[in-house]
């Protein structure tokens, strides 16, 4: 569910004064727990360590991401691979033709 208008975006307050100190070319990570937190142009050209439950994730901000989410570019599942017989079979054959 989308936030009210009449609310504005969530943008965590701690956040914007952790910007307002840096100055923009800074390569500085600035760590995060604020996934929920909505990107504004003023955070452009920063690397924020965004928190996926384990690790802090590096992510720099390009204007695309301008209204997205910081918990969207940090993702909280690994993909190791599908399993089965046949997944094994085929990985194994392709070991046996790259040698």
């Amino acid at each position: 569910m989308s936030r009210s208008l009449k609310k504005g975006p969530y943008v965590d307050d701690k956040l914007l004064k952790k910007i307002a100190k840096l100055k923009l070319g800074d390569k500085t990570i600035i760590k995060t727990w604020a996934r929920a937190c909505t990107i504004t142009p003023e955070m452009v050209g920063f690397t924020f360590g965004v928190h996926n439950g384990k690790d802090h994730i590096s992510v720099f901000i390009t204007e695309d991401m301008v209204g997205h989410k910081l918990g969207e570019f940090s993702p909280t599942r690994k993909f190791i691979r599908h399993g089965g017989k046949m997944q094994k079979e085929q990985e194994t054959s392709a070991r046996q033709k790259g040698k």
